[in-house]
């Protein structure tokens, strides 16, 4: 028996057949089942010989009255999509960045029927001190590193990403390095904080802005890409500085 075959069968042996009945003339479960797979195959990067990355955060985009039809089944459907994902990955050798998460959306650009499926890499993201991740310690920073969604307030002398234990901040990223790369965070001449970057001597390096270095500075939203992992660099204005967003450095000119 196929794999999407097994699916439709534990699903219908957990729902008793109400999925046929809510969807009798919409989109069936099997079908988004089928299109997850197709979206992890097509999405697959080379890891090594015998492994091959892909996404794992998912969003299911439905029509208006699918998206209502399906409501009150969603996590149900969820749950054994997920468990299906994880059993074809095993399957392909396939590894994902982080936690798998799918979500379903509304749209109304989409008719009766029809659907999209979207896909992300999102590395699980672990300050090694969460006390120093708090609201008020990212408001009062003068720098923040932007992850995953998480903001992480940089202070002098700075910190090392990294997969590993030993790491400041830890990335859940299998292209990472357990010790990847520096952000050092230096006291500036006019106020403002000197952040730079430096690779540790990773497996697969660094590209900060689209070029690969060893070593480079970085300004008002500068990107560090290690892994499948972007980094961005955020400096805050403090107050007499401008505006958020205005493209200058806390102090003075602009980057």
């Amino acid at each position: 028996m196929g794999l999407l075959s097994r699916f439709e069968e534990r699903l219908e042996q957990l729902v008793s057949g109400i999925f046929a009945k809510a969807f009798r003339s919409a989109v069936q479960p099997v079908e988004v089942a089928a299109a997850l797979q197709r979206e992890v195959d097509n999405s697959a990067q080379i890891l090594s010989r015998n492994r091959r990355l892909v996404p794992n955060q998912f969003h299911v985009e439905l029509s208006p009255a699918d998206h209502e039809r399906l409501a009150p089944y969603s996590s149900t459907l969820s749950q054994e999509l997920t468990d299906m994902l994880r059993e074809h990955a095993h399957e392909q050798s396939y590894v994902f960045t982080g936690p798998v998460a799918i979500t379903f959306d509304e749209r109304d650009d989409l008719s009766t029927g029809r659907f999209r499926v979207r896909s992300a890499a999102l590395a699980k993201v672990t300050p090694a001190s969460p006390s120093a991740v708090t609201d008020t310690a990212v408001r009062r920073a003068r720098v923040v590193l932007e992850v995953n969604g998480m903001r992480h307030p940089l202070e002098p002398p700075g910190l090392v990403v990294g997969r590993g234990s030993e790491a400041d901040l830890r990335i859940n990223d299998p292209g990472v390095s357990r010790r990847h790369a520096e952000i050092r965070v230096q006291a500036g001449g006019d106020g403002a904080p000197d952040v730079s970057v430096i690779d540790l001597g990773s497996t697969n390096g660094m590209l900060v802005n689209g070029h690969r270095v060893q070593h480079a500075a970085l300004e008002d939203g500068g990107s560090v890409r290690i892994g499948n992992t972007t980094l961005t660099v955020r400096f805050v204005p403090s107050d007499g500085d401008g505006g958020p967003g205005d493209g200058r450095r806390p102090g003075g000119g602009r980057v």
